[in-house]
C-alpha cells in the first residue's frame, strides 16, 4: 500500500506548475481557462453593435450586427498576451460569483440619461461556471472609471478593422 501511494505522490508531483514570480514575489497567477464573450448592444445613434469571443490561446469570433465595418461572423487570432491583457481589465469589474446588473433602477446606476448602449461580459471557465456582467453605459456617476475601460477593452484584441471608425 505504501509503495503504490509513493508512486502516486510521484505522478503526482509532474502535475505541479509555478504559479508566481520567485524572483519578485508577485502573486500567483491562475492559467486561464476560460472563454470571455464582450457583447455591445444597440443605443439611439450608430453605436457598433457587436461580439466577441475569444479563448485563452487568442483564437476568437467576431460577430458584427450593426454599424460595423464587417457584418457576420469572422474569426481572428490574438496571443496569449493579448487575451490576458483583456482579461486583466475586465477583471477589476468581474463578480465574484453569479452575475451582476448595472441598469437603471439597480443600486450602482441611479438616475441615467435614455438610449445609451450597454455592455454584456460573460466569463465561461471550463469547468462549467461563469460569471456575467451587464453595465449600461448611461451610469456613469457611482463609477465613471468602470465605464471608461469597460469601454475600452477591445482595443487590447485584434478586431478594430472589424469594428470601424467610432
Amino acid at each position: 500500500m505504501k509503495i503504490i501511494a509513493l508512486g502516486m505522490l510521484t505522478m503526482l508531483g509532474g502535475c505541479v506548475m509555478a504559479v508566481g514570480n520567485t524572483t519578485t514575489n508577485a502573486p500567483p497567477v491562475a492559467i486561464e481557462r476560460e472563454t470571455i464573450t464582450y457583447e455591445t448592444t444597440p443605443c439611439f445613434g450608430t453605436c457598433p453593435v457587436y461580439s466577441v469571443t475569444i479563448q485563452p490561446d487568442g483564437s476568437g469570433v467576431f460577430d458584427g450586427k450593426r454599424f460595423t465595418a464587417v457584418t457576420g461572423t469572422r474569426t481572428f487570432r490574438a496571443t496569449p498576451a493579448q487575451y490576458r491583457a483583456f482579461a486583466a481589465k475586465l477583471q477589476p469589474y468581474r463578480p465574484e460569483q453569479g452575475e451582476k446588473i448595472v441598469q437603471p433602477g439597480s443600486p450602482d446606476c441611479g438616475n441615467a440619461p435614455t438610449d445609451m448602449p450597454s455592455v454584456d461580459i460573460r466569463w465561461t471557465e471550463n469547468s462549467g461556471g461563469s460569471q456575467r456582467l451587464s453595465y449600461y453605459y448611461g451610469c456613469r456617476g457611482a463609477d465613471g472609471a468602470m465605464a471608461d475601460t469597460l469601454r475600452a477593452a477591445p482595443t487590447d484584441l485584434p478586431i478594430a478593422a472589424f469594428i470601424g471608425k467610432r
